[in-house]
């Protein structure tokens, strides 16, 4: 680690605007005072982005270090930035931020698992996103914090703008990581994701050397301690469907497997909320209260009354509350090894069956295709719902290359014997914008029957064209919503649209040209 930017960072938290570690209620005040948000009738705050709604993946960097430039798959995710432009926008950042009469800082955690945790502090210009962070990290006892040593921090400074002709970036907007300085820099956008997905594309590059994946996914745990893992990209349903009364919830959305089982990367949930009711997702609903924060929600200004169902600002509205927050939850966040896991996708083609059992060389086919549908709002320029393969259902997340997380998680499947399924959350009936997006209800009837054991031994049908095994019968769903062909009422249409998504995939799959013949082969479409 570079001794002269440690020192850096060191000086600048002597500072007399600096404030470390302020307890909730006291961001909340502080939140209020400084307008930057107003609190709701839930006593959670609401605070607006500006104009990015959303993560700017084209804006991400890392920087290209002697100790690292060997292993990062580079390309249009994983952008290289020299240590020079690093560095002159680090000391511009420091300068900006120490002119200010406040900063916050919050010291915590990523990794439930002590064995395998990372100490992180989080430098923020917002009260409102020290808030966030106190919400989304791992808190540390008293004890804890007095000994905390940061290994990574994090520095936002949301009003500060990069000159792109000088600082080497190709906006305003910048999130830039420097393995060797273990350090974050952020500037130039207010969505306070990118603090928490900055961390966990930290985890996914330090975890796997430990022999530990990390994984893009929602995990729970059912009273006979049977786990499960929902994998997914944002809007396909990983917080819905992981918060369930009859488990208990381990995370929402980011977990390491080690040897031992697994552990949650967070200590709070991130939760999309347009079209949020109690009656459909109370846990949700109910923990949104005082210290969450809302993010880009619509509210009355009489009441104060959020109205979640205004995506007038975004479609990408979120909430952000402790694990604590939910009562039906594992204390602490770690658990077994999987009996089950769920490979979520939003088909905007409307073609994949809406459950489906895998073997192992499917799982690891659509595990390394990673295939959904962006929904509106989760990035910038993304208005309508838009097929995509993102690999390892997490791609904007993962330095190395995809197959090296592929090759664990083949492994762990192997090790544990683990059920794995492809469930499709997205449209049936025809594609976006003919069909329907398939009722909550039947998947979450469809997954219940999996974690259960139900669908292990069922009767099953191949389809045609991917090649999945459709189980011919789940309680609780009438039979034909199980085959995509029976909700579309033009045969041919749906032959046509199932046709071209099967070559998409195959198109796609090329780039893994190190990939074994039995998975590219046994896994992928058939026709």
């Amino acid at each position: 680690m570079n001794v002269g930017i440690t020192n850096n960072i060191n000086e600048f938290l002597k500072g007399n605007n600096i404030l470390v570690q302020l307890s909730v209620p006291k961001l909340v005040e502080k939140v209020l005072t400084r307008n930057e948000g107003l609190l709701t009738s839930t006593g959670a705050v609401r605070a607006t982005t500006g104009k990015y709604t959303g993560r700017s993946p084209k804006d991400k960097f890392i920087v290209k270090e002697d100790s690292v430039k060997d292993k990062i798959d580079w390309g249009s995710i994983n952008q290289p930035i020299s240590e020079t432009a690093f560095s002159r926008l680090y000391h511009k950042v420091l300068d900006y931020l120490a002119e200010k009469d406040e900063v916050f800082v919050y010291k915590g955690f990523a990794g439930a698992d002590k064995k395998h945790r990372l100490p992180i502090q989080v430098i923020n210009e917002y009260a409102w996103h020290n808030l966030f962070s106190h919400q989304l990290f791992i808190l540390p006892s008293e004890e804890e914090f007095l000994e905390h040593e940061a290994g990574f921090t994090v520095i936002c400074a949301p009003n500060f703008k990069a000159d792109p002709s000088v600082d080497g970036t190709n906006s305003e907007t910048f999130i830039i990581i420097s393995f060797e300085n273990r350090t974050v820099l952020i500037g130039g956008t207010e969505y306070a994701g990118e603090i928490k997905k900055s961390i966990f594309s930290i985890m996914n590059y330090l975890l796997p050397e430990n022999g530990i994946l990390p994984m893009h996914c929602s995990s729970n745990v059912g009273r006979e301690g049977d786990v499960a893992l929902f994998f997914g990209l944002s809007g396909t349903g990983k917080t819905t469907l992981s918060a369930d009364a009859n488990r208990q919830l381990i995370g929402d959305d980011e977990h390491g497997w080690s040897g031992n089982g697994v552990f949650n990367i967070e200590g709070g949930c991130y939760a999309k909320c347009i079209n949020l009711t109690r009656e459909k997702e109370p846990q949700i609903f109910d923990a949104i209260r005082f210290g969450a924060v809302l993010e880009n929600v619509i509210v009355d200004n009489g009441t104060r009354v959020a109205n979640y169902d205004d995506g007038s600002l975004t479609e990408n509205t979120r909430a952000a509350y402790q694990l604590e927050a939910i009562d039906n939850i594992v204390v602490p966040s770690v658990a077994g090894h999987p009996h089950t896991i769920i490979f979520l996708t939003a088909d905007a083609f409307g073609v994949l069956p809406p459950i489906a059992k895998l073997s192992k060389e499917q799982a690891m086919y659509h595990f390394l295709s990673g295939y959904t549908s962006k929904l509106a709002g989760t990035e910038r320029g993304v208005t309508s719902p838009e097929a995509t393969f993102s690999t390892c259902f997490g791609s904007p997340f993962l330095p190395l290359p995809a197959t090296r997380y592929a090759e664990m998680l083949g492994e762990k499947i192997s090790q544990h014997n683990a059920s794995v399924f492809l469930v499709n959350t997205g449209w049936t009936g025809g594609a976006y914008g003919d069909g329907s997006r398939m009722k909550l209800s039947y998947t979450r009837a469809m997954v219940q029957a999996a974690l259960e054991g139900e669908l292990t031994n069922v009767e099953t049908k191949k389809d045609d064209i991917f090649g999945l095994e459709i189980p011919l019968h789940v309680p609780g769903v009438p039979d034909h919503v199980l085959h995509p062909n029976q909700t579309w009422s033009n045969q041919e249409a749906y032959k046509e649209k199932a046709k071209e998504l099967a070559m998409k995939f195959r198109t796609n799959f090329t780039k893994f040209a190190n990939v074994s013949t039995d998975i590219s082969e046994k896994g992928g479409p058939i026709a």
